[in-house]
């Protein structure tokens, strides 16, 4: 801000008799003895020796009584500016960004301030301040400066005032200066997603310039250079991409104490590190687990393990919880093929895989009214099972049973006996069953909805107190994606799976006819559910057990049952069958004779010796043969000699193009056409008729994959 100041600064006693001011003595003497009576000499910061010959002080304008001050700046010729003082809340908010040792010098400060006005009662302020200067090794003129920076400002907003200000050095060097065309390549090189190392992009850059004679920064300055003027966040996105950017932030901190059991589940897939001998496949295999969980508790609640994820082991894991637990409200899926599918997920309002349309069938889980969600792609964070994962990959895969078969985290970590060994399967699923029911026992959990339980005792503590709907009958048969069209046997009506046979007594009625068998593929004998192939349900057909030989017990009960069914269709037959077949005859025979007529028509009877007689020598009809043209081949030569001519006078018709040349052709009429360039009616005609053709877009597939040398 401006401030009127008097043009002079400092002024003796003698001058300021001179000057005549008001309240002021008009002598040296009296302005002398009025500085001694004062104490004008004490303030360090106001009162100065007078340099030259004769000695005495000089005193500052402002040590003058008011009256006298408004005199001098009264008579002022100029306006001097002062920096404005910063207000209260400037001065705080500029301090707190201050660094911790700068913010102890301006506490040093404050404390000297204290001390000094300590003292002042007991002795003059210049008395204290210089007490004060000797204790604290501080010159005079140093605590009165203190003095001035705090001047007017309250008691409890003295201390960042007397924070140091040390204004930034005038840099004596010459600033490094480069063209900007190696600024922007060098940019151009160093942000990109390859991520490469920023001295190969100086160099190539430095090359670059040298060839074209363009100036250049050396590498620590273009690399503080480049730290300077692009934002760190930036340097990550451009080097890193979508998933780097999101890296730099901190991911969403969701709360599950407001939830209950089986309000949500989510559903996840995780190959186990370790090889396993599976059925049927020579080599080893890592088998895949569908894992559901219980997102307020954490609680594995239903698995079930595969080869490779699919729609079948994903319901076989969904029909165990149903079964086990209810129906949960709610489900969060990830976005594999094997929860996307519509057979278990149709209808869902929102995924990132397959088109969503009006018209798709309602999946199995929106039968069931669970709402269906899915967890945005690569986003582990967004399910909650990917922590339990995390405890399989040391629980599970280095279990000691499974001692070397464990395959290592990835390629570049195999352990030394990689590969020694494989786990048969069914030891692998009782070890796998044993590890997660212990992962869920554990106690001492930290989650804030566990509070140093288990997970099986959270769960268990929301589950009884919380309603749960249970599926009927029906619903658990929609869970059965294995399924299978079979024919029924011709005569009996039997259908067989897997070498297994599967009857009920209601399938001879359907004998020879085609059916969908659903079954479960974790337990064949359980039986089938057998639906027409319009996807009616037909009834149940349990699994046919097969008994020993020998065993006369079965052959009894065996033939009991045969003759229970003779002595039930027996009389069914009679029931369907009230009248007897002699019965009918009798009713057939008395039925009355119809009574023959003659025709009153004469019949002329042909003599039909002759007639067959007539037809060998040449037939009943004799047609005249056609009489032979005599000037069919005179006429025949004339045609051939005019055609000759004709052609003879037609001139050549020009080469037919080669379908490489049509290809390019069509090719940059594409090409003008993606750029906005004007393209005749006629060549768009053209380029719809070749794409048209197969020769033209298997061309089309070769240029796209290996370029122009596969066109020739």
């Amino acid at each position: 801000m401006t401030q009127a100041q008097p043009d002079k600064e400092w002024w003796t006693a003698a001058e300021i008799a001179a000057a005549r001011l008001p309240d002021l003595p008009r002598s040296r003497q009296g302005v002398d003895a009025h500085a001694k009576r004062e104490g004008w000499a004490f303030d360090a910061a106001l009162a100065r020796p007078r340099q030259g010959r004769g000695g005495g002080w000089e005193y500052s304008w402002r040590l003058l009584p008011i009256r006298a001050q408004r005199a001098l700046i009264g008579e002022a010729t100029t306006i001097q500016v002062t920096p404005a003082r910063p207000d209260r809340d400037e001065i705080w908010t500029w301090f707190d960004t201050l660094p911790e040792t700068t913010k102890d010098k301006a506490k040093r400060n404050l404390r000297i301030i204290q001390e000094v006005e300590a003292l002042t009662p007991a002795v003059t302020k210049a008395m204290a301040a210089r007490m004060i200067a000797r204790q604290v090794g501080r010159s005079e003129r140093t605590i009165w400066n203190l003095f001035a920076r705090i001047d007017g400002v309250a008691v409890a907003d003295r201390l960042p005032y007397l924070a140091p200000r040390h204004q930034a050095k005038t840099p004596t060097g010459v600033k490094s200066k480069a063209s900007q065309e190696f600024f922007d390549w060098l940019k151009a090189d160093y942000l990109r997603e390859d991520g490469p190392l920023f001295r190969p992009c100086w160099r190539d850059v430095v090359k670059v310039c040298k060839a074209k004679g363009l100036d250049y920064l050396e590498e620590q300055t273009a690399r503080r250079w480049m730290d300077e003027t692009v934002p760190r966040v930036v340097q990550v996105f451009a080097r890193q991409g979508e998933e780097g950017l999101r890296q730099c932030f901190p991911a969403q901190i969701r709360d599950r104490s407001g939830m209950v059991a089986m309000e949500m589940v989510n559903a996840d897939c995780h190959k186990i590190d370790v090889f396993v001998h599976w059925p049927g496949i020579k080599d080893p295999v890592r088998p895949q687990i569908i894992m559901i969980q219980d997102v307020m508790s954490g609680k594995m609640l239903s698995w079930a393990i595969d080869l490779n994820p699919n729609k079948v082991a994903v319901m076989q894991a969904f029909m165990r919880l149903f079964r086990t637990y209810g129906l949960p409200k709610g489900c969060l899926f990830d976005n594999g093929m094997e929860f996307a599918n519509k057979d278990v997920s149709g209808g869902a309002k929102h995924r990132f895989r397959f088109k969503i349309s009006n018209e798709e069938p309602m999946g199995v889980l929106a039968m069931m009214g669970i709402d269906v969600r899915f967890a945005r792609p690569a986003r582990g964070q967004s399910k909650p099972v990917e922590r339990g994962f995390r405890d399989f990959t040391i629980d599970i895969a280095r279990d000691p049973r499974f001692a070397g078969a464990y395959t290592g985290p990835n390629v570049l970590a195999k352990p030394a006996n990689y590969m020694s060994r494989a786990i048969d399967l069914e030891e692998f699923i009782r070890v796998v069953d044993e590890r997660i029911h212990e992962h869920n026992a554990r106690e001492g959990r930290t989650s804030d909805v566990a509070a140093g339980r288990s997970l099986d005792e959270t769960f268990a503590a929301s589950f009884e107190r919380t309603p749960i709907r249970k599926p009927t009958e029906e619903q658990l048969r929609l869970c059965l994606m294995a399924q299978y069209k079979r024919k029924l046997d011709a005569k009996n009506g039997q259908i067989t799976l897997f070498k297994n046979a599967y009857w009920a007594e209601w399938m001879s009625e359907m004998a020879g006819e085609w059916v969908t068998a659903r079954f479960n593929p974790e337990d064949l004998h359980e039986g089938a559910n057998i639906y027409s192939m319009k996807g009616e349900f037909l009834g149940y057909a349990p699994c046919r057990q097969k008994s020993p030989f020998q065993d006369i017990a079965s052959a009894k009960a065996a033939g009991r049952d045969e003759a229970q069914r003779r002595k039930k269709y027996r009389a069914l037959l009679k029931e369907q069958r009230p009248v007897s077949i002699q019965e009918f005859a009798a009713q057939l025979d008395a039925v009355p004779k119809p009574v023959e007529r003659v025709p009153d028509t004469p019949v002329v009877q042909l003599d039909r010796l002759a007639q067959i007689e007539q037809r060998r020598k040449g037939g009943l009809l004799q047609r005249p043969l056609p009489a032979p043209d005599e000037n069919a081949d005179q006429r025949i030569k004339d045609f051939t000699v005019e055609r000759e001519k004709r052609r003879a006078d037609q001139p050549e018709p020009p080469a037919q193009a080669a379908f490489a040349d049509l290809f390019w052709q069509a090719l940059d009429i594409e090409r003008r056409s993606i750029a906005g360039e004007q393209v005749s009616e006629r060549e768009a005609e053209f380029l719809t008729r070749m794409r048209q053709l197969p020769e033209y877009r298997a061309k089309r597939k070769a240029y796209d994959k290996f370029g122009a040398q596969a066109i020739g």
